[in-house]
């Protein structure tokens, strides 16, 4: 035997093939075998085992949660538009339902940091009004626009930075309390100089809230809370919403009920190849 492992699969693609395989391979046919179908026996056993790797709520939920802690900052995952999950990185519904709540609408309001929307347009708009200006933009939903259109927001521009290798253009718009990034092309926030070079504090804020799934070990580390929210976008974290199709069903978790699949190995030489598209 000279491999064994567990192939995953893509949870957000709705294709016959995407599914959770064991792959195991060597020269002795009856050994490979027998290790396949237990590698994919404990997996089967194990599948109601795992769990995400913080609470998780809606993102009401866990703006709600996070105005009645006391810890600062508080971390909110925007998990399901994660540009480095697969996810568009310009959808505008996270931004849109955050302005929407009446705490976050003052001067006085808790402060909330917002990564990211992008807008072009937007972006240089407030980069030819120049910092401190009020202005009214227009950003995100180009791309996915399933669940919000794009945003239009009325703010002061409080920040402008160039040269970003992936936003290359960012600019700041506070509103009320919130502190809504926008940039010139998507990009991942991981780092608190990606905050701190915007003239933004993390570590002063009332909440944070990034595009991401779990937190980046930096912001992990200076997060004093976290929730993971299961927003929608095109890696939901919560997979049943997504509404699949085409998978090859019964599957878990989308399927309710005792059900058994098949985890009866099938031997492949080496000659049969190719393994391109293999759903067994």
């Amino acid at each position: 035997m000279l491999d064994a492992a567990i192939w995953v699969g893509y949870a957000w693609a709705d294709e016959p093939r995407n599914r959770a395989i064991a792959l195991v391979t060597g020269s002795d046919a009856d050994a490979v075998s027998a290790g396949a179908e237990r590698l994919a026996r404990g997996f089967w056993e194990a599948r109601s085992g795992f769990a995400f790797v913080a609470p998780t709520d809606s993102l009401d939920g866990a703006l709600d949660r996070a105005l009645a802690s006391s810890a600062r900052p508080f971390f909110i995952s925007d998990s399901g538009d994660n540009p480095t999950a697969g996810g568009s990185g310009d959808m505008s519904w996270g931004l849109t339902r955050l302005l929407a709540r009446p705490e976050f609408q003052h001067d006085d309001s808790p402060v909330v940091l917002y990564a990211s929307v992008p807008g072009p347009e937007a972006v240089a708009t407030a980069v030819a009004a120049g910092v401190g200006a009020t202005v009214t933009v227009t950003a995100g939903a180009e791309v996915d626009f399933a669940h919000a259109g794009p945003i239009t927001l009325t703010g002061v521009v409080h920040s402008i930075f160039e040269g970003d290798r992936n936003a290359e253009t960012e600019v700041v718009i506070r509103v009320g309390g919130v502190y809504a990034i926008l940039t010139k092309r998507r990009k991942p926030y991981h780092h608190e100089h990606d905050f701190t070079d915007l003239g933004l504090d993390p570590r002063s804020a009332a909440v944070v809230i990034v595009k991401i799934g779990y937190l980046e070990p930096e912001l992990f580390d200076l997060s004093a809370d976290w929730i993971l929210a299961l927003t929608p976008g095109g890696v939901d974290q919560d997979l049943v919403r997504l509404g699949h199709h085409r998978i090859r069903r019964p599957m878990f978790p989308f399927d309710e009920g005792d059900f058994e699949p098949d985890l009866s190995a099938r031997w492949i030489p080496a000659s049969d190849q190719p393994l391109d598209g293999a759903d067994e």
